[in-house]
């Protein structure tokens, strides 16, 4: 099989994946200290995959979707963010280690959805779900660093893992073998993020979340979880 041509801008640092930062490159020694110089790209790939889903929190409240808030360099810094953070995070955090990366929006229904999460997404299907394609041995990958361990055991979902060989995407059912989340439409991949359509789309088609011109309504999705009836 032949190896694809990679656009070598594919490891430039962006507006949002800012490798060059020292956030971003302090975030990265944290996980690999040398850069990762001993292991190969897939195994820095999957150690930076568990650094960025289980050392940020997942959280759809009170997130930032301005340009600056979506800065790969800001989501390490507050130390939280949805989909679409995270998966800029580690775009962001391989690029660094030389691990093309690019970002790949869809839309997708979330069966398991707390109920004042659907009231505010006007429903279960959330449009412009996010996660990370990466290119390793020659073959784009689908990685999504997203849900960390602990939501999981709360939503009594499976943690998604990553070989760097495998697809990573959300589980179709959870532990209990309730329907999950099904993928709809795929809006594509981007080598970087299309700010105006990605912000511009969840704000049209889920308005109720926003409760400001850049910030999603306050809340806890542990507070939904641990709510009696909130699951």
């Amino acid at each position: 099989m032949s190896t694809p041509l990679v656009d070598t801008t594919l490891l430039d640092p962006t507006e949002f994946l800012d490798h060059d930062s020292a956030v971003v490159r302090d975030f990265v020694a944290r996980t690999l200290p040398d850069g990762g110089a001993e292991l190969t790209p897939t195994e820095r790939a999957v150690a930076l995959y568990y650094a960025v889903r289980d050392g940020i929190h997942y959280e759809v409240y009170g997130a930032d979707l301005s340009r600056h808030g979506l800065k790969a360099s800001s989501t390490i810094t507050r130390g939280m963010g949805f989909c679409v953070h995270k998966s800029i995070v580690y775009a962001a955090a391989v690029r660094a280690v030389g691990v093309p990366s690019r970002i790949y929006y869809g839309d997708v229904r979330n069966h398991l959805a707390s109920p004042r999460l659907e009231e505010l997404m006007g429903g279960n299907l959330f449009t412009f779900h996010s996660l990370t394609t990466v290119l390793l041995d020659g073959r784009w990958v689908r990685a999504t660093p997203v849900f960390n361990k602990m939501l999981c055991r709360l939503y009594r979902i499976k943690p998604l893992e990553f070989d760097g060989r495998t697809d990573s995407m959300y589980h179709p059912f959870d532990d209990e073998g309730r329907r999950h989340m099904e993928f709809l439409h795929e809006h594509g991949e981007f080598d970087d993020v299309p700010y105006d359509l990605v912000v511009g789309g969840i704000r049209t088609n889920h308005p109720k979340l926003f409760a400001s011109q850049h910030t999603t309504a306050r809340g806890s999705l542990v507070a939904d979880a641990t709510t009696p009836g909130g699951v």
